[in-house]
């Protein structure tokens, strides 16, 4: 381990000097105005985000802007190298790193989708579960979630109307309570709220053991590049270390870029998919990130819009200011749903995990043998 985790990039590495300037408007004067602004629009990931539909309720409680403005006041922050953690986005880290590392893929976690430390139920699969669920086990699981669906509203209407209370909804309201949250803030809608999360701890630590290929060799793209060389860990959020990935939504690769992001950020006149080249998609990812990074100030930012893209966050900034949090908890843009809310928070739990994996697989991690540029490419 210590061979390959290296020291983050020092703060001279994010500075841009008037040569990489020059560089990168070479770069972008090459390609077309259309896929330029495809990927700004919407990023690199192969994760498509979510659509929020949020119903109102009645009682729900309502909290004035100066109010949200005065919790966001004094909230601690903690640092590791160049990216901050909120404490306030430590219940979704947390929650992330449970899926990567705890949670099997045999188990399924009901959870609340905005406030993640809201745990109602992990629940076993039946029969053996494979990468691939079978019919009786996508059965299962839904049928679950209507079962916490139906709970949490049955709970909801007793409370509105004052009805008795069996020692069950207690246990429930307690539940609720535990996250230190007032109950009415956090039941109104809690029904439709619940989302199904299955663990992934297998796939995680295969990814750990590919990633000994790779690790070396794309910490110096981005020291290279000027950037925190801890990017490195992006592809456990996007696929695993998996070279030939490939996505619904026409993403390819372990970087999972698109065919406009690779055209505008790695572009080749031999029409060679360069998605499939993992060294060659590590140096797109670097220069899309440089130039997020620059358009966007911060990088829970540029890393959110690896998903959401450039556009989407300069959206979200100029509605919500640069304060990540309250982008996080207060954007209702309609494509701001699920996964670009959470996909910072992904990115430093699998950063954590990964930048020190043996209190959580004490069986062990094994490394393969690292790899250099122009030894492989997933299509071969």
């Amino acid at each position: 381990m210590s061979a390959i985790l290296q020291r983050p990039a020092t703060k001279r590495h994010f500075l841009w000097n008037q040569t990489q300037d020059k560089a990168m408007n070479r770069l972008f004067s090459k390609v077309t105005l259309f896929p330029a602004l495809f990927i700004l629009l919407n990023g690199c990931s192969t994760h498509q985000a979510a659509y929020r539909h949020d119903k109102s309720v009645p009682y729900r409680a309502s909290i004035s802007q100066s109010s949200r403005q005065a919790q966001n006041v004094n909230v601690p922050v903690s640092y590791s190298g160049v990216f901050p953690k909120p404490a306030s986005l430590e219940p979704a880290v947390g929650f992330w790193r449970k899926t990567y590392a705890v949670w099997r893929r045999s188990e399924v976690a009901y959870h609340d989708d905005r406030y993640l430390d809201v745990v109602y139920e992990v629940m076993p699969l039946p029969g053996y579960a494979a990468e691939s669920l079978t019919t009786e086990q996508k059965a299962a699981m839904s049928a679950r979630r209507d079962f916490w669906k139906s709970r949490l509203s049955e709970l909801e209407n007793k409370l509105r109307y004052n009805a008795a209370l069996n020692a069950s909804d207690r246990q429930l309201i307690a539940k609720l309570e535990s996250s230190g949250r007032p109950l009415n803030t956090i039941l109104p809608g809690a029904g439709d709220r619940v989302r199904a999360q299955r663990g992934t701890r297998e796939r995680f630590k295969r990814g750990l053991e590919i990633s000994g290929k790779y690790n070396l060799q794309f910490r110096k793209v981005f020291r290279d590049a000027g950037l925190p060389e801890e990017l490195a860990y992006l592809p456990h959020v996007e696929s695993s270390f998996q070279p030939a990935a490939r996505s619904s939504a026409g993403a390819v690769g372990m970087w999972q870029f698109t065919k406009a992001a690779a055209q505008t950020f790695m572009p080749d006149k031999n029409r060679i998919d360069l998605r499939l080249d993992p060294f060659a998609s590590a140096n797109g990812a670097a220069n899309y990130l440089s130039y997020a990074y620059r358009k966007l100030g911060n990088w829970p930012a540029a890393l959110t819009s690896y998903n959401h893209g450039i556009g989407g966050m300069n959206r979200a900034q100029n509605r919500m200011g640069t304060d990540f949090v309250r982008i996080v908890e207060q954007y209702d843009g309609p494509a701001f749903g699920f996964a670009s809310r959470n996909y910072y928070a992904q990115f430093l739990a699998a950063r954590e995990i990964a930048s020190n994996p043996e209190p959580y697989f004490r069986e062990g991690i094994f490394y393969e043998t690292p790899i250099h540029p122009g030894q492989y490419l997933a299509a071969e």
